[in-house]
């Protein structure tokens, strides 16, 4: 029957050797890992309160095995098998993945009354953890006159648990044909308990204070958004009012010109066809063209032969050609 005591880093040191010459560096002493807060932790702004120093207790009614490992399931499946060994929903669980089995350690919430803040040392030796060594060895915590051990059945392969008074439980444990370790809960890695219902609520507050953040987050953007609107709208008032400026002087200036060129030839052209015109009527006459260019006046009509030299207001220069229908063009400039 051999004794240990510590986990299985602290017992793996290689003897110097005598001939090599080589110097031997001394491991780094061993630094006990603690819980950290979580993203739902975090995201519930429950991160200040998180306790990652938690004190070491044995529950009296710790139960244990080992569950096909499903990925994805692992956490579902340790709580239904937990819930059924200890009667009720309400449990606290521990699980390690290895050898595609889950290891798990539970008891019934009702066990941490006057233990809120900790943990099972027993839970660093399950495999995969830090003060697991092999399934050959057992692993004993004591304190306070209370014990546990934790070992594997060597033909069946489960893993079982015992726990009791001191003076009871280390004399059974110390007669069994094994390895023993101790467990230091000062170096041992903290394994901290899970539960259901608090990790519910914890994530029902997480989303409730993100909806709180999203909330006030969209409530900033749109405040932000209708300060904005409202200052380009201050801006295009401005920009309206300096377009309505340059219309109106547009406006007056279309005004000014249209008044200039009336002043001009355009009031003496306007009345010139409308004298052609009302002669060419009278005579059976009519008006083909009539064009101003750089301040001169042409114009032609076709009239009788019988007004070719010229009648009324008619008077130009007639064109030798005689038209289809028997009249003359006249071409006049004035």
């Amino acid at each position: 029957m051999a004794f240990g005591i510590g986990p299985k880093k602290d017992q793996e040191v290689t003897p110097p050797s005598e001939n090599d010459g080589t110097e031997v560096k001394a491991e780094p002493p061993k630094v006990q890992a603690k819980p950290v807060p979580g993203m739902a932790t975090r995201m519930a702004g429950e991160k200040k309160y998180f306790v990652d120093q938690l004190d070491p207790f044995l529950p009296i009614e710790l139960v244990g095995g080992s569950l096909p490992y499903i990925p994805g399931m692992e956490d579902e499946a340790v709580w239904n098998a937990a819930s059924q060994s200890c009667a009720t929903e309400k449990v606290h669980y521990v699980y390690s993945i290895e050898d595609n089995k889950v290891w798990y350690l539970a008891c019934p919430s009702t066990v941490m009354v006057s233990n809120p803040d900790s943990w099972c040392p027993l839970a660093a030796a399950l495999p995969g953890n830090s003060e697991f060594w092999d399934k050959e060895t057992v692993y004993i915590y004591e304190k306070e006159g209370a014990a546990g051990a934790l070992r594997w059945d060597q033909e069946t392969g489960r893993m079982q648990i015992f726990l009791g008074a001191s003076r009871t439980i280390l004399p059974r444990i110390q007669s069994m044909d094994a390895n023993f370790i101790t467990i230091n809960d000062q170096l041992a890695d903290i394994v901290p308990w899970r539960n259901k219902q608090l990790k519910t609520e914890q994530l029902s507050r997480a989303t409730a204070r993100l909806l709180l953040i999203s909330g006030v987050v969209v409530s900033l953007i749109l405040m932000a958004f209708i300060a904005a609107q409202y200052v380009m709208i201050n801006f295009l008032d401005r920009n309206l009012e300096k377009v309505k400026e340059q219309t109106e002087q547009a406006s007056l200036k279309l005004l000014s010109d249209a008044k200039d060129l009336s002043k001009n030839d355009v009031l003496d052209y306007t009345i010139r066809i409308q004298q052609l015109l009302d002669d060419l009527t009278k005579i059976d006459g009519t008006l083909v063209r009539f064009e101003v260019s750089k301040g001169k006046m042409e114009w032609e009509a076709l009239v009788p032969a019988a007004y070719s030299t010229g009648i009324m207001s008619v008077r130009g220069k007639a064109q030798p050609e005689i038209e289809k229908d028997g009249r003359v063009r006249v071409k006049g400039t004035r």
